[in-house]
């Protein structure tokens, strides 16, 4: 078998998975995982096509082979999320946290509603520097729980979905891992649970190989 085979085979079968991971999406970020390279594939590109084609929604793929610094996160995320200058570093004037608060207009169509991050391979980075994921993942489910819950500005629901190897779901069941709790800079609260009043972030665990089954 080859090595292209191996990559592709053993593919999704459950029929019509789309909408109900779309139904969790409505309250929760997601964290999805599989041993098998074609299913992460395929689950993360058939749920990015469901969700592109909702009204007022922009799909931001992140490609996490190649994301292994903040440079080469910012480098993605400058090409997904219009807008200024992005500056290399997470919070600030100009970081990303500026970037993700930015809400896409096009002439002559409403402002985008919903807004979903497909990182495909997110446990590359997660494994190379935990720290630095953690404070990515941090600033996606912080900046979302401002945009519904604290701006005065029209409502943008965003949303992260976290695509990996089982690693991933390790990470899920940290109780100190950014998908259980906010990060602790040690200076204090955790600084989005002091802007959002919210305990810690809303993560849902998805298991890709349910949807290998009938």
């Amino acid at each position: 078998m080859s090595a292209l085979s191996r990559h592709l085979d053993q593919p999704l079968v459950r029929a019509n998975w789309e909408p109900d991971v779309g139904q969790v999406l409505d309250e929760h970020h997601v964290a999805a995982w599989s041993e098998l390279a074609g299913r992460r594939l395929q689950f993360a590109v058939a749920l990015g096509q469901f969700l592109g084609a909702q009204r007022d929604t922009e799909v931001c793929p992140f490609y996490g082979r190649y994301i292994t610094d903040l440079e080469s996160f910012c480098h993605q995320l400058e090409r997904a999320v219009p807008g200024p200058n992005l500056a290399r570093r997470i919070h600030g004037p100009g970081g990303v946290t500026d970037l993700l608060r930015t809400r896409t207009s096009h002439k002559g169509r409403p402002a985008s509603k919903f807004r979903y991050y497909i990182w495909h391979d997110a446990d590359v980075l997660m494994q190379r520097d935990r720290a630095l994921f953690g404070q990515l993942v941090d600033a996606l489910a912080g900046v979302a729980a401002e945009c519904e819950y604290v701006s005065d500005d029209l409502l943008i629901i965003q949303r992260a979905v976290l695509v990996g190897g089982s690693p991933l779901s390790e990470y899920l069941r940290d109780a100190k891992g950014q998908c259980r709790a906010w990060y602790d800079d040690g200076m204090g609260e955790p600084f989005w649970k002091v802007v959002t009043g919210i305990d810690q972030p809303a993560f849902s665990g998805y298991p890709i190989d349910v949807l290998g089954t009938k």
